[in-house]
């Protein structure tokens, strides 16, 4: 996506920054990016992540803690390209009581709650550049919850163009034995693959 969307130099925003992947690409490839994250400890992840030197990885990396809801501190139209990874509602919980993390809400109100970060993103981003978003879906007593297609429409209503629908497999994916005995006990197909959106400003 970076390779593809932004070149040399560009400023690239990921406001759910985690694990640091994003930053780190980033910096490899030449690009300036501004990681942002709710979460103390992935901002601290973050930082011992950038924190290496090599003779061609010259992009900078700024580190930020704030609300992908609330950007406050980017301005209008600034971004060159948006690669980002939010978390799928409460499938995986991030953290134990932190306030604001969206990684706590139930699926309704994370939806609700991602229309505020389609807004910010849609406000950043320069006009004709792009917005990759990773989203998986989930499954809820025996049934398929197609998050990733809502989050889709979401950033849609919000003004964004789909340019592409990219699906990623999941090789790494372990079952553990409880999804494997649910899966053949209830006749449900494990989930294992995510969505990589691609919008346009």
């Amino acid at each position: 996506m970076i390779l593809r969307y932004s070149n040399e130099n560009d400023l690239i925003l990921d406001q759910f920054a985690g694990g640091g992947t994003t930053l780190v690409e980033a910096k490899l490839l030449n690009r300036n990016i501004i990681g942002v994250d709710i979460n103390n400890i992935a901002i601290d992840r973050c930082k011992e992540k950038i924190n290496f030197n090599h003779k061609t990885a010259n992009g900078k990396v700024s580190i930020r803690k704030g609300d992908a809801r609330n950007l406050y501190f980017i301005e209008n139209e600034s971004i060159d390209l948006i690669c980002t990874h939010p978390p799928y509602a409460n499938i995986i919980k991030y953290s134990e009581n932190l306030k604001n993390d969206l990684s706590r809400l139930k699926i309704k109100d994370f939806l609700k709650e991602i229309k505020k970060v389609a807004y910010e993103s849609y406000r950043v981003l320069k006009k004709d550049k792009f917005c990759a978003i990773l989203m998986g879906d989930t499954r809820q007593k025996g049934h398929i919850i197609p998050m990733s297609f809502e989050v889709m429409r979401i950033f849609e209503d919000s003004g964004f163009k789909l340019k592409e629908l990219i699906i990623k497999e999941q090789h790494n994916c372990k079952a553990t034995g409880y999804w494997k005995t649910n899966s053949v006990k209830y006749n449900f197909l494990l989930i294992a693959h995510e969505y990589l959106l691609v919008f346009k400003k």
